[in-house]
């Protein structure tokens, strides 16, 4: 085999990823931090990336640096009482002149074409607009926040417009109201509520603070259902954070299937994201992104390929795949994104009340993710269902990871009948048993 080419290996994997976006809607969250970085170009043309990809594009941005810069020339400050921020006639106008610069900054940098640069011959029509109604928030606990307000609909027809037409749809943190009033609004609230209204594939936030969001307690994979919890057991994670959290959980509950969280200063976090398996941030899920099911015919040729290294260094017993088509309804499997990371099988002995657990194997490079742990525990459960009392395994190389989980070592006599007579004496597999 020749050397292998990274960039090659890379498109290789990327490919079913592609494949698969196009078409989406995906619905993108920044700060106006983002803007302000000399990077920011950098993150445009991987934009520019996704959209020639076929997927349909919502960007939402933030604009807090840009306001606060007009605010400090204007001696004014943005207020804020109980984590929500007052926003006076003042800091309206410094919201408004700091979110319209900041439109025209990214459109600009979405309208770039020139030779020798990744938007060479790009052609992205951007259109901004009135698509959010918004109401104040009004008066709380004797606090009058003025100009700020909350999302009260999402015109998800014109959106929907938009996106058909292949433009990219840009959204600033701004609401309108049927009298005319404009409204200082959360990016977050505006990302979520799209998402939700458009029924996107994908919300994503590029978080700022780098080093700040890789030192919180995130799993990669969060269920929406854990993300409350979360949030109460760490009341230190910065506010914006805890702002996406809130709003990742929220929109997953509404249908949206999964949300994002990726630093934005990690060159080339969101194509990470998007196109490896692993990604690069928090995903967060109404559902398990891995699952665990039986296996079906459709999953041979994957259990196989999942088995054969193990084969090969005798850790397991070769199976034939006319043989793995006729025992497939004994196996169980994990799945992640399309790819098989683990896979067990359970044979019975209802007379003798016990059960074989075999072909116990984890991806290779998905190992130490507690796998075995969670097929071992399902099969457990699954034999004592069928009122087994004992489970039983045959290995050469893995007593220890069977013994740590309360397996004990037992003699060939031990097995059933069955099993005895088909005891390869010149592999000697050890035999250990455990009590359900």
């Amino acid at each position: 085999m020749p050397d292998r080419d990274p960039f090659v290996e890379w498109m290789r994997h990327a490919t079913p990823y592609i494949h698969a976006h196009r078409g989406r809607t995906f619905v993108i969250a920044f700060g106006g931090e983002a803007v302000a970085d000399s990077h920011f170009p950098s993150l445009v043309h991987d934009i520019a990336l996704l959209h020639s990809c076929g997927i349909r594009l919502v960007l939402v941005h933030g604009a807090r640096p840009q306001i606060e810069e007009r605010l400090a020339q204007c001696d004014a400050q943005l207020n804020y009482i109980n984590g929500l921020r007052i926003t006076d006639a003042t800091a309206l106008r410094c919201v408004k002149e700091a979110a319209g610069t900041v439109r025209v900054e990214i459109e600009a940098l979405l309208s770039l074409g020139l030779a020798n640069s990744p938007m060479a011959g790009v052609h992205i029509p951007v259109v901004s607009g009135n698509v959010v109604t918004a109401r104040p928030l009004g008066v709380i606990d004797g606090v009058d926040y003025g100009h700020t307000g909350a999302v009260r609909r999402i015109d998800h027809g014109m959106l929907r417009a938009l996106l058909d037409q292949g433009a990219v749809a840009l959204m600033p943190p701004l609401g309108y109201s049927p009298t005319g009033e404009v409204f200082n609004l959360s990016a977050a609230d505006v990302a979520r509520s799209a998402a939700v209204a458009l029924n996107a594939d994908k919300l994503i936030f590029l978080m700022e603070n780098t080093d700040t969001f890789g030192a919180t307690p995130l799993l990669p994979n969060l269920l929406a259902r854990d993300v409350d919890a979360l949030l109460n057991t760490t009341p230190a994670l910065p506010s914006e954070i805890a702002a996406c959290l809130r709003a990742g959980a929220n929109a997953c509950r509404h249908g949206v299937r999964r949300v994002h969280l990726v630093a934005r200063q990690q060159h080339g976090a969101l194509l990470r994201e998007l196109f490896t398996r692993d990604g690069s941030g928090t995903l967060i899920s109404a559902e398990p992104y891995e699952t665990l099911r039986p296996a079906q015919i459709k999953d041979v040729a994957s259990i196989l390929e999942l088995l054969q290294p193990l084969e090969e260094r005798g850790v397991l017993v070769r199976r034939s795949r006319e043989r793995l088509e006729t025992e497939i309804d004994r196996f169980v499997l994990t799945e992640r994104d399309g790819l098989v990371t683990a896979c067990a099988a359970l044979y019975e002995y209802p007379q003798e009340g016990m059960a074989e657990l075999a072909c116990l194997a984890v991806h290779p490079e998905y190992r130490g993710g507690q796998r075995g742990d969670r097929l071992l525990n399902y099969m457990e459960q699954r034999a004592r269902e069928q009122h087994i009392g004992q489970l039983f395994v045959l290995t050469t190389q893995t007593a220890h990871w069977f013994q740590e989980r309360g397996f004990h070592s037992a003699g060939l006599n031990a097995l059933p009948m069955v099993k005895q007579a088909l005891y390869n004496f010149q592999r000697r597999s050890k035999v250990f048993i455990k009590s359900l």
